[in-house]
């Protein structure tokens, strides 16, 4: 078994999207061959309510896949396929945006006016860039929950882990999304299958994810490589990039720490972006613009 090197640790930056919504970015918009086959992933966390309720209104989608799982609030959501509903805590909305969908998202706030969750992008490869457009929305309930005899905890959203299987299926880049918790002080060992690129989000507590080569501190956005200081904890909003291996360790600090720890199988394929749209060439980013300006962007019939 070998420990997966700790690649890089970013720290997620503010930003703002949709009408107004100010979130954080833990990565998007770059170069992510890294994180191969997942694109971005926002962190949509607030108790401002100015600060979210303008939310996502009315925008395309193509050649991706979006993730959206609610921890606090709820958000609604409609599509061009005519379809309606609610996402509340702990619930998830796989979409599948294939050959074109066009839909809004609208987070309200809990009772005490807090809106949190996150929405990861996932790549389509070339040849499902155009498939049917579909929903897999999947309630609290329904996400199995594994409690290990130290009190770790894992939601199964996608994949498999630990024996058990999340009901998210058909998913191209046959990913796993799960979310993690580990008590105070407590040290585990996660398997992550070699060939995959692997990352986890903290958004809850910290700790140290333990480097294969020993003392060194593991190499971050502002770290050279000559330092000799220990490596810095792993806190609220950090995103910790992985290096190959078969397993991660981490080290929870003394409030515990949960995260997301996400893996999925890199596609290799050149990535044409822009904004919503993710294609494999200019030419197609092109021809999907121009869909849009003529208004014949959303398809009819089976996709290839």
């Amino acid at each position: 078994m070998s420990i997966r090197p700790v690649k890089r640790l970013i720290k997620a930056k503010p930003t703002l999207e949709g009408a107004g919504v100010h979130l954080r970015r833990a990565f998007g918009f770059g170069n992510t061959s890294d994180f191969d086959p997942f694109l971005l992933l926002d962190d949509f966390r607030n108790d401002v309510p100015a600060d979210y309720l303008a939310g996502f209104p009315w925008h395309p989608h193509r050649g991706i896949e979006t993730i959206t799982y609610v921890l606090a609030g709820t958000v609604e959501h409609g599509d061009s396929m005519g379809n309606r509903g609610s996402i509340a805590a702990g619930d998830v909305q796989w979409m599948t945006a294939g050959r074109g969908i066009i839909h809004q998202e609208m987070p309200k706030g809990d009772p005490e006016g807090r809106m949190h969750g996150f929405q990861l992008w996932a790549n389509l490869p070339a040849s499902l860039k155009m498939t049917d457009p579909r929903y897999q929305e999947v309630k609290a309930e329904d996400i199995p929950l594994i409690t290990d005899d130290d009190g770790t905890a894992v939601r199964i959203v996608c994949g498999t882990f630990w024996g058990k299987r999340g009901p998210v299926d058909g998913i191209a880049a046959d990913p796993m999304y799960i979310d993690v918790s580990v008590p105070p002080g407590r040290r585990r060992t996660l398997p992550v299958e070699t060939t995959r690129h692997a990352f986890a989000y903290v958004f809850a507590g910290s700790g140290k994810f333990c480097n294969a080569s020993g003392p060194l501190a593991v190499p971050t956005e502002s770290v050279r490589w000559l330092d000799k200081n220990p490596p810095a904890d792993a806190e609220n909003r950090s995103l910790v990039l992985f290096d190959q291996g078969d397993e991660l360790t981490v080290q929870a600090g003394e409030d515990g720490i949960r995260f997301l720890l996400c893996s999925g199988k890199p596609l290799q394929e050149p990535v044409a972006w822009y904004g919503p749209i993710v294609m494999n060439t200019q030419e197609q980013l092109r021809e999907a613009f121009s869909e849009l300006d003529q208004g014949t962007f959303l398809k009819t019939g089976t996709g290839s």
